[in-house]
């Protein structure tokens, strides 16, 4: 059986209080499934300082564990929508279970494993290892109108399930350093395995994991990427991810032109504690327009962040500029998924966000990679590649507007064929 559908209560007026979040984390199930997630995605933030820790103890080069960790970011994205329509389509047990305990098995694999003598190898099981990422995210965004019956309150909730995802970014590679200072190289890929196996044990043991179930439909073969408005939202999040990862590269060249090695941590830091703050103040209010109009301010207000870093700052203003276009991305990112709900089709959920997720994580490693190709004698260049993507992101929302506008999925409703229709 399915959950049955919600009441949504009266809206607020525009920029009056929604919801507080004490409120929200009140509600049954909600701190575990956060918790759940948040424990569960650590692997995501660990495991490429964990594949590069292990490369280097096992002697191999820089350029090999650079390449290994670069292998898990890209299937990690990869994986995602097919993992979200796995989801959609029988459940959350089958697809977390399934890619956890895959995952779990290949982490364990690569840390015994002496990747400087078996770089092939290496490289194959850092694949699996990012390509059975569990579709977390995805899984809680299908769960939250499920749990959060209030409109307002599921919005906050929202904000919560951004901001927790920094908090992901930040503890991740703090607990790779520490279980290497404590435990040794070899065991940080297993503790990280067991982390990510434990996260994904506490998010399926929560009831609403048990008591959802996909709904009986059948649809197309693209399934929700076919609908504008998603193709919208993945192009501008993939401008927002080129975004983020050539600030990376910024903040580790800053450091280099600077002396100043601590740079290289504490600007990625400010961008995210930014991104924290800017979430949680959005998701406590009600803002005025539609979703699209919201989402070209905040694609706008992201864009004018990261324009004073082309300025190379002196290091501490580096930092509090570093702050700026963080205020405006878990906000752009709430938005987002927000907008999800009128622009797909209920069972295709979980795959739409899976989508975003992934053109995240792969304007991520675009943006690492083109930054990197930029000559280091040009200090702004990186900078430019860091507004150049926020730039693409806003053009794409103010191209194609029209298609952010809410509906209620029509078009996709009726592309999807029932099962008991089509036996």
């Amino acid at each position: 059986m399915t959950i049955s559908p919600l009441v949504h209560r009266p809206r607020r007026p525009s920029g009056q209080p929604a919801a507080r979040y004490r409120d929200v984390l009140a509600a049954p199930y909600v701190t575990r499934l956060l918790a759940g997630a948040v424990i569960g995605h650590l692997p995501v933030a660990m495991a490429p300082l964990a594949i590069l820790l292990a490369v280097r103890a096992d002697g191999g080069t820089l350029s090999l564990a650079g390449i290994l960790a670069a292998v898990y970011g890209l299937a990690a994205a990869i994986g995602q929508p097919l993992w979200g329509r796995l989801l959609d389509r029988h459940g959350h047990r089958l697809a977390i279970g399934l890619t956890s305990l895959a995952s779990t098995a290949a982490f364990l694999t690569l840390a015994f494993l002496h990747p400087a003598d078996h770089p092939t190898p290496a490289a194959v099981i850092a694949a699996a290892a990012g390509l059975c990422t569990p579709p977390l995210e995805a899984a809680l965004r299908v769960l939250w109108p499920h749990v959060v019956d209030d409109p307002q309150h599921r919005r906050a909730a929202l904000a919560l399930d951004a901001c927790a995802q920094e908090i992901v970014f930040i503890g991740g590679p703090l607990l790779v350093l520490g279980l290497d200072a404590l435990t040794g190289t070899v065991l940080v890929l297993t503790g990280t395995a067991a982390i990510g196996l434990a996260g994904a044990g506490l998010f399926l043991s929560a009831p609403p994991t048990r008591t959802w179930q996909p709904l009986p439909t059948r649809t197309h073969w693209l399934g929700p990427i076919r609908v504008p408005g998603l193709r919208a939202l993945a192009g501008a999040l993939f401008g927002a991810g080129i975004t983020l990862g050539a600030l990376n590269v910024v903040a580790l060249a800053a450091g280099e032109r600077h002396h100043a090695d601590y740079l290289s941590t504490l600007i990625p830091a400010a961008l995210a504690v930014g991104s924290l703050t800017g979430g949680l103040l959005y998701g406590r209010r009600t803002w005025p327009g539609s979703p699209a109009r919201q989402l070209l301010i905040i694609g706008g207000g992201f864009l004018i962040g990261s324009l004073p870093m082309l300025a190379d700052p002196a290091p501490a203003l580096a930092i509090a500029a570093a702050v700026l276009p963080g205020l405006f991305l878990a906000p752009l990112l709430v938005t987002g998924f927000h907008a999800l709900d009128g622009l797909v089709a209920k069972h295709t959920l979980a795959e739409a966000s899976a989508w975003l997720i992934a053109c995240l994580g792969l304007g991520q490693a675009a943006g690492t990679a083109l930054a990197g190709l930029v000559p280091s004698t040009l200090p702004a260049a990186a900078a430019g590649v860091a507004a150049g993507g926020a730039a693409l992101g806003l053009l794409l929302l103010l191209a194609t507007r029209r298609h952010l506008a809410l509906t209620p999925a029509g078009a996709e409703l009726k592309s999807a064929e029932p099962l008991a229709e089509s036996k």
